[in-house]
């Protein structure tokens, strides 16, 4: 075998070194961006799915906490019944900040139990204790409308599946109280300003509460991921029983809220 040892031809030569890529600033501008694009959706990704996970756990241990506090206030305190009329007692209502009773929705599965506090403050309520209660609102038990706000995503995402909600659905709150049965009736989409839905008769300014209905209202952003409306959740009151008769049966079956 012989080896051809003569030089390419100088075109060759030149094609050749044309052919190499050369690094410039854009190209190298261009990959950061690439990667710092990269990073920014891995961070939301985290932000979105793992935090939340993060959080969500963290509600269930406040959830199980202030349930034992509730348990031991009640147990302190001359028990609660309802009035001769049949009416249940009504939870006393809370300070700005202050966590004074759970939610309990099956619906969200079996593992899900969010501490409820007073006011709708971003930072001090809904970011730090999960669910919180509309001052101007009534509180559980009482004639009218208990509504509450929470987060659809992020921050442990406490009404994330608020949309699977069916009607006849139980939506249970615990307080010191007792524990509040609500059934889901209906769900409803409105403008962000249309505070009319959290009315003692939900959009209906010149009804009072006379008509004796106990609601619960849950309300959160919508669509995902936008605070442009508002997805609101009716339900309406079933029951009560004291905090000492243990949880309803639907919790009860599904080995939550005791």
């Amino acid at each position: 075998m012989t080896v051809d040892a003569r030089p390419a031809p100088a075109g060759a030569r030149r094609r050749r070194r044309r052919s190499r890529p050369r690094v410039t600033v854009v190209g190298v501008l261009g990959e950061l961006l690439i990667t710092a694009g990269v990073l920014v959706l891995l961070f939301i990704a985290w932000q979105q799915w793992f935090n939340d996970l993060v959080v969500a756990d963290e509600h269930r241990d406040q959830a199980s906490q202030l349930s034992q506090q509730l348990e031991q206030q009640s147990a302190e305190a001359p028990p609660a019944t309802t009035d001769p009329a049949g009416d249940p007692p009504v939870t006393a209502a809370p300070a700005d900040g202050q966590a004074f009773g759970n939610l309990y929705v099956p619906r969200f599965g079996a593992d899900y139990a969010v501490p409820i506090g007073g006011g709708t403050s971003t930072v001090r309520t809904l970011n730090k204790i999960g669910i919180g209660h509309y001052d101007e609102t009534q509180m559980p038990g009482e004639v009218g409308n208990f509504g509450i706000a929470a987060h659809r995503t992020t921050y442990g995402a406490p009404f994330n599946a608020v949309a699977d909600l069916r009607p006849g659905d139980e939506i249970v709150v615990q307080t010191a109280d007792g524990w509040y049965t609500y059934r889901f009736r209906n769900l409803q989409y409105v403008q962000a300003t249309q505070v009319s839905v959290l009315q003692p008769v939900p959009d209906a300014p010149d009804v009072t509460a006379a008509s004796g209905e106990r609601l619960i209202t849950l309300t959160s952003c919508n669509p995902m991921f936008s605070a442009r409306e508002r997805i609101v959740a009716y339900g309406v009151f079933d029951s009560w029983q004291p905090l000492a008769d243990g949880p309803p049966a639907s919790l009860a079956a599904a080995g939550i809220g005791g």
